[in-house]
């Protein structure tokens, strides 16, 4: 969506009914389907969201109903109303700037990602936190995660070679011969691109959006898109997530990360190239390259 692309007037009327006359600006995302806008009215700011399908808004105002009011105040959206008819949200402001934005010393980059541990740990909750069905999905989603190669393999043709395709094949059998992982609520699109700082707010810096992809999960989900971007050549910045988070990863959980970590690069190499994002196909290549897995 375009930055300029104007508010639709039914989800203008509808923020209005609740916070009184705005003005807004598009925030979307440059990707398809971001439909955010911040609005500003007498007493504050808000932002009013459409999600991409019903499934997104479903997850969404889940999460913001059940997770987000436990967390630290300020650190994520709280939800003000929502209109399943529009599929829209409107949400309280996150005070900070987008870290995607910023340029840090590394030193403040190990502070950012413990903090981020921090919150992903409480974000994740505890076993008791999930019922029996959220388990019950959390595995399902690892056997569609070991069932969609294929899927992605087609999609993606003649982008990625043989070797490649050996890669994800092998890391989709590996994962489907794992046993039981940890479950946790993930927020399901963790990276830089989500998280806001605040230098101004020491005790509270850390803030985390956009939660329409959270849902239950195998915990070590959420850290496929860190440990494929960010991480890479710093694993200073992987302790000092480890130090928030509070513990390590298992065993399994380590085999999960890795086969996790080669069917999203084959995703991302599948969908990033017909939509012209060269940062994600990068990133997919780079993944299978590290993981790539010599044929017999």
């Amino acid at each position: 969506m375009s930055a300029t692309t104007p508010i639709p007037p039914a989800l203008r009327e509808w923020a209005q009914a609740i916070v009184g006359p705005v003005s807004e600006r598009n925030v979307s995302h440059n990707r398809p389907n971001s439909r955010v806008w911040e609005l500003t009215y007498d007493t504050g700011r808000a932002f009013a969201k459409l999600s991409p399908n019903p499934t997104s808004f479903g997850r969404e105002t889940r999460a913001l109903r059940e997770v987000a009011p436990g967390l630290k105040p300020g650190t994520v959206p709280l939800l003000r109303a929502a209109d399943a008819h529009q599929q829209a949200l409107l949400l309280s402001l996150v005070l900070g700037l987008p870290v995607k934005s910023l340029s840090l010393a590394p030193g403040s980059e190990r502070t950012l990602h413990r903090h981020a541990g921090s919150w992903l740990r409480r974000f994740h909750g505890g076993p008791s936190d999930l019922s029996v069905q959220d388990r019950k999905d959390a595995a399902a989603e690892i056997a569609r995660a070991a069932a969609g190669a294929d899927k992605h393999l087609e999609r993606a043709g003649d982008l990625i070679t043989a070797g490649e395709r050996w890669t994800v094949r092998w890391h989709a059998v590996e994962l489907g011969q794992i046993g039981p992982l940890p479950a946790a609520y993930i927020h399901g699109d963790f990276q830089e691109r989500n998280w806001l700082l605040d230098a101004d707010r020491a005790s509270n810096a850390f803030g985390a959006v956009d939660l329409e992809r959270a849902r239950p999960h195998a915990a070590v989900a959420d850290l496929v898109l860190l440990t494929c971007g960010p991480w890479v050549g710093r694993p200073d910045l992987e302790q000092a997530f480890w130090d928030g988070y509070g513990r390590g990863l298992t065993s399994d959980e380590e085999r999960a990360l890795r086969c996790l970590s080669a069917l999203d690069a084959a995703s991302a190499i599948a969908w990033g190239v017909p939509n012209g994002d060269r940062e994600i196909v990068e990133r997919g290549l780079a993944t299978l390259a590290r993981l790539e897995v010599p044929t017999a």
